[in-house]
């Protein structure tokens, strides 16, 4: 286990034009166009507000008094959520876009008067999950507003739902203590990809997944985030497994079969899943053997990540995370109208399913040269050679060590 110990160091906010001249003409060069592309972004996003200023002028004149949060008691408690995270930026705020989980449930929160702000919430998430993944079980933590004494408690799933999009639900919450945290207290996560078996060999991803439980360097397996200070990459994993979970009833011995990557561990590396998800693609197409998922693991063969694409997002689901806690409260009204919510969903996804296969199968009565097993063509981000190179004799990228001098170099961390 790597013990190296990382800050990141944030750049020197510079006020005067005497420590502007100090710089190097390199530095005050990129200085000038980060601040150019900073307030163009900017000039961006002031364009889109200003749409709906005169709308939001007037919500703010009718605007009531200020609520008053004194009045009521508060208390810590722990949320579990679904979304469909296809349409989304991911997860986790960003300065850029309104269009993320955050920036809904923080105003659904907001709204409803649950709580102040986010920086006063005591706020933690399980996960952070990347744009185009959803969620099953995804849980946050914070403090919020509760029913003043005698009255019945607040029905937390039923107001957020209702301000919510359909694609965003609140499915439980439970009370928690005041230190009990998302992130910290959960004591694994299982994240589940869903993908059609096509013409993929499902023994030998197997295989290659069952390389991957222990605990392992996985710098090589995932996107390495050095200019955060991450720099320790052995991870546990707990399980991994290759199981059909639904069998095709149209065409025997079908690619329309649909399969599943379950990957458990107590905590995850960026893009960790996605870019064992694609080796294990090419495991399954013949083109790698499993074995090559125990020489990714070793950095004397690889000391360097090859070049290789990530699995598409939409397949992938954090699907539960474990903490010790029971008893969580789900309010039954509020539960109905999430289970018919998803039935709507799937009614939609699986029509529109079932009218491609057969439209599929029809073509194959046709004519017999049509091949019904390509449906994993769509797995891998980014376009394919059609001669395959192995990993082995790939490009690479910059080492670990190659990385952590340039941000060192750059100021972003210290060591």
């Amino acid at each position: 286990m790597c013990s190296l110990k990382v800050g990141v160091k944030r750049r020197k906010v510079l006020n005067t034009s005497e420590e502007l001249l100090e710089l190097p003409k390199n530095e005050l060069i990129n200085r000038i166009l980060q601040l150019e592309a900073h307030n163009k972004q900017l000039k961006s996003i002031v364009a889109k507000q200003n749409d709906s200023k005169a709308k939001q002028d007037n919500e703010n004149r009718k605007r009531k008094r200020p609520f008053d949060f004194s009045r009521f008691p508060k208390h810590h408690i722990a949320i579990k959520l679904l979304y469909l995270g296809w349409d989304y930026q991911g997860f986790a705020s960003i300065e850029d876009s309104t269009n993320t989980i955050e920036h809904h449930l923080f105003a659904a929160l907001k709204k409803c008067c649950l709580i102040e702000s986010r920086e006063s919430s005591n706020y933690n998430r399980c996960g952070r999950t990347d744009k185009t993944v959803s969620a099953f079980d995804q849980v946050i933590s914070l403090t919020v507003r509760a029913a003043k004494e005698g009255d019945p408690p607040l029905e937390y799933c039923k107001m957020l739902n209702r301000l919510l999009p359909k694609d965003i639900r609140t499915i439980a919450w439970k009370p928690v203590p005041e230190n009990f945290s998302a992130r910290f207290d959960c004591k694994r996560r299982t994240y589940r990809y869903f993908f059609p078996r096509g013409d993929l060999n499902l023994h030998a991803m197997q295989k290659g997944a069952e390389y991957l439980i222990g605990t392992h360097d996985f710098r090589n397996l995932c996107k390495m985030d050095v200019a955060n200070g991450v720099v320790a990459f052995e991870r546990t994993i707990d399980k991994a497994a290759i199981e059909i979970i639904s069998k095709s009833s149209c065409h025997k011995g079908s690619g329309f079969d649909m399969c599943e990557f379950v990957l458990t561990s107590k905590g995850f590396l960026w893009h960790q899943v996605r870019c064992i998800m694609g080796v294990l693609v090419l495991i399954g197409r013949g083109q790698e053997d499993p074995e090559i998922i125990c020489q990714l693991l070793d950095t004397t063969t690889f000391p360097r990540k090859p070049q290789y694409c990530l699995a598409v997002g939409e397949p992938l689901n954090l699907f539960h995370c474990d903490f010790d806690l029971d008893n969580w409260i789900v309010e039954k009204s509020s539960i109905n109208e999430v289970v018919q919510t998803l039935q709507q969903e799937w009614a939609t996804h699986s029509m529109k399913g079932v009218m491609i296969e057969q439209m599929l199968i029809g073509l194959h009565r046709i004519t017999d040269s049509v091949n019904l097993s390509l449906q994993s063509g769509g797995l891998l981000q980014g376009t394919q050679s059609k001669v395959y190179t192995p990993l082995s004799k790939r490009p690479t990228c910059e080492s670990l060590e190659t990385r952590i001098a340039h941000y060192v170099e750059k100021g972003r961390i210290e060591v």
